[in-house]
């Protein structure tokens, strides 16, 4: 119910919907995840886009709500870098992974796994993961983790 002195709302969002505000930046989006808080958008036709969004990219929808990201996702798919671009050659071997988080798939390194091993695969399509933030080595840039569950 809306006041209509102040126009403030006593609705409470759904248990898994968040305020209806968006960051301003991919930045904030991070400190998201770093706090925990990591989240989604999700038009009203339930598709889901990574921020920062005014606009559904599949629906065209500005009517776009927080969603908490799910706790865990899963490799969808991986690739084990031996040779990167000059800029990040140092960091040579490392996962990149792309990992299915319900409505949205978040692309980050993988941690916690050995790339370099012969042979045998660090990493399988459907391992479980959970996404955090870290620190680049070479560049100190922050990026899309996903740690083993």
């Amino acid at each position: 119910m809306t006041d209509p002195e102040t126009h403030e709302t006593d609705e409470q969002p759904a248990e898994n919907e968040q305020p209806d505000e968006q960051p301003a930046t991919y930045t904030e989006w991070l400190d998201a995840i770093e706090r925990g808080e990591g989240f989604y958008l999700e038009s009203p036709k339930g598709r889901g886009s990574l921020p920062p969004r005014r606009v559904c990219p599949h629906t065209g929808s500005t009517e776009l709500a927080r969603q908490r990201l799910p706790e865990t996702g899963t490799i969808e798919t991986y690739s084990v870098v031996h040779v990167a671009a000059p800029k990040f050659a140092d960091d040579t071997p490392y996962v990149s992974a792309i990992a299915d988080f319900g409505a949205v798939r978040l692309t980050g390194i993988l941690r916690g796994v050995d790339p370099a091993t012969d042979g045998d695969d660090p990493v399988s399509v459907g391992d479980e993961v959970r996404v955090t933030v870290a620190t680049r080595e070479t560049t100190a840039d922050r990026l899309v983790v996903f740690d083993p569950v």
